[in-house]
């Protein structure tokens, strides 16, 4: 199989070799500020809104309270992960008309994305599908390709589904990225490497609890050129981590003079 995606591991593989994935590109080269103090913050909240907790543990060493502090905001990152995984598999069935099981806790999720389908003409070709590119070498697998109606006017628009908190402009490099792949793959390879949709818009699709919006990503084109830029500072990261692995050595009292 020329691609394969291991969804424990989250890992890709292209031509038996490790390729990276969108996010991850993503991840090592674009700076995220507002991640420090989201951190924090949560760390803050929870000392404030778990006092007894907290007391328990007090009763540990200087250090390990620190640590179990300081794990508190990825415990949280998590819980909604596991969220987002659930409403992405659920979404995916739906897109195809397939029946599911809601969760009571993730009703009020679904209940507008069903209506968003509706009202926006959702028309899907591919869902959860592993896509490459090998002349940058990467690969990630875009939550739904097809026609969308609305602002996309029935264009091939590719979409990605969010369902954290917020949702970012740096989504449009991610679902570019997609957007301009070479191929995907069946997950079970059964006729190989297939050619792309012609991919027209981007968008991202927000799923919360109070109603799902949608935004225009603008132009695939554009958004896969910054991508390129960005993949360029990521190749280029380690090279520079080099530079500082061994120190120069001293000088010399006659290159000192010299």
């Amino acid at each position: 199989m020329s691609l394969t995606f291991n969804a424990e591991t989250h890992r890709y593989r292209m031509d038996r070799k490790h390729v990276s994935g969108v996010t991850t590109i993503l991840n090592k080269a674009l700076p995220k500020p507002a991640l420090p103090r989201w951190a924090a913050k949560e760390v803050a909240n929870y000392v404030a809104e778990h006092e007894d907790d907290v007391a328990t543990l007090r009763a540990m060493s200087a250090k390990k309270l620190a640590a179990a502090l300081a794990q508190t905001p990825w415990d949280k990152r998590d819980e909604a992960g596991v969220r987002g995984t659930e409403i992405h598999a659920l979404a995916e069935k739906i897109v195809h008309g397939e029946a599911v099981d809601v969760p009571e806790r993730l009703t009020p999720y679904v209940d507008d994305f069903v209506r968003f389908l509706d009202a926006w003409s959702v028309e899907p070709i591919l869902t959860e599908k592993s896509v490459g590119n090998r002349a940058l070498w990467y690969a990630g697998r875009p939550d739904f390709i097809g026609r969308v109606g609305g602002i996309f006017g029935g264009a091939i628009t590719l979409l990605d589904w969010k369902s954290a908190k917020g949702v970012y402009g740096e989504t449009a490099f991610q679902t570019g990225a997609y957007a301009r792949a070479e191929f995907w793959v069946p997950d079970d390879d059964a006729d190989g490497e297939q050619p792309l949709p012609e991919v027209e818009r981007i968008g991202v699709v927000h799923v919360t609890p109070e109603g799902t919006r949608v935004y225009d990503l603008g132009d695939p084109d554009h958004a896969f050129k910054t991508f390129r830029h960005i993949k360029y500072v990521a190749d280029m990261l380690p090279s520079f981590d080099d530079l500082v692995k061994v120190p120069a050595p001293e000088p010399t009292p006659l290159e000192i003079v010299a």
